[in-house]
């Protein structure tokens, strides 16, 4: 949530997230499961609440892959409107992507020749490629050389192949990160940038709780801190050494993480599978931490549709 400053720009007041795995057996019944459906009612539940307190002028809902994939994804969304009036709109996997370009724009490096936004979800990754300094000067509609999206997320992975409790866990990561490169290499139509990126001239916008967690396990922070993660240069090299670090640990181990949890414990190294099979596909020496994307692309949106400045 955001209030107006004075001079018509806007800061946030209040924030809330919760991992509630929407997607859960998704995959293979094609319906969104009862648990699932009450973890995602009761995190709603508490946002309504916030709302409410604050009363503001405007409210933005969108629901994605799950909700887009899930026959009975508007039943729930019916539900929710019903109980706890807020309005979803299920947006196409376009237009989430479009909304993360528009959300991480202010991370996007002018000079830049090229810039791939990967934003890892539960159930899928989209992937878009762009002109930085195309995007700074479109505003609220930025253009987008190609997009993509894959059925590649951590939850549906974690259910399809997950990690190994024992034996060479390292062999597992490296025939997954094999297996996701191959179709990440098909994503999209930018095959023809490859080059750019490899000769330094394109960047990489991470934007998900994997990248910042795992921003967050580099940085060694006693609690995870937006402002430390956001916006940082992620070398790669650092990237998966700090993947590999979480690999040799146990479930346990990792949930002692303040920057990971419980909750993310189970989904950490697969989505930073996702990750490094990215970076095979599209090389590069760093990559920038975005605790921002779709959430901030639609709060720009609606901030503008009411005659404030983002």
């Amino acid at each position: 949530m955001a209030t107006q400053n004075a001079d018509g720009s806007l800061r946030v007041v209040d924030g809330f997230s919760r991992i509630v795995r929407l997607g859960e057996g998704l995959a293979h019944t094609g319906r969104l499961s009862e648990g699932a459906m009450a973890r995602a009612y009761q995190a709603l539940a508490a946002c309504a609440q916030r709302i409410e307190a604050r009363e503001p002028i405007a409210i933005g809902c969108v629901a994605t892959q799950a909700c887009r994939a899930a026959s009975n994804g508007q039943v729930f969304l019916n539900r929710i409107e019903k109980d706890l009036g807020l309005k979803f709109d299920v947006i196409s996997a376009e237009d989430e992507a479009r909304l993360s370009v528009l959300g991480c724009a202010s991370l996007l490096e002018p000079q830049t020749e090229h810039a791939m936004i990967v934003d890892i979800g539960g159930g899928s990754t989209e992937m878009s490629w762009v002109s930085p300094s195309a995007v700074l000067s479109a505003h609220l509609d930025p253009p987008i050389l190609s997009w993509g999206t894959c059925p590649l997320g951590v939850v549906t992975l974690a259910e399809d192949d997950p990690e190994p409790e024992s034996g060479n866990k390292q062999v597992w990561y490296e025939g997954l990160v094999t297996r996701l490169a191959e179709t990440i290499s098909r994503v999209g139509e930018a095959q023809h940038l490859q080059q750019a990126f490899a000769n330094g001239q394109g960047d990489i916008i991470g934007t998900s709780g994997t990248v910042t967690s795992l921003a967050g396990v580099f940085l060694d922070l006693p609690r995870y801190n937006r402002s430390r993660v956001d916006g940082m240069w992620f070398d790669v090299a650092d990237c998966r050494a700090t993947i590999a670090k979480l690999l040799s640990q146990t479930r346990d181990q990792r949930a002692a993480n303040a920057c990971i949890g419980y909750d993310r414990a189970d989904l950490v190294v697969i989505g930073g599978a996702i990750l490094d099979a990215v970076l095979r596909v599209w090389p590069a020496k760093r990559v920038r931490v975005a605790d921002r994307g779709l959430r901030e692309g639609v709060l720009m949106r609606l901030m503008a549709a009411h005659g404030a400045r983002p």
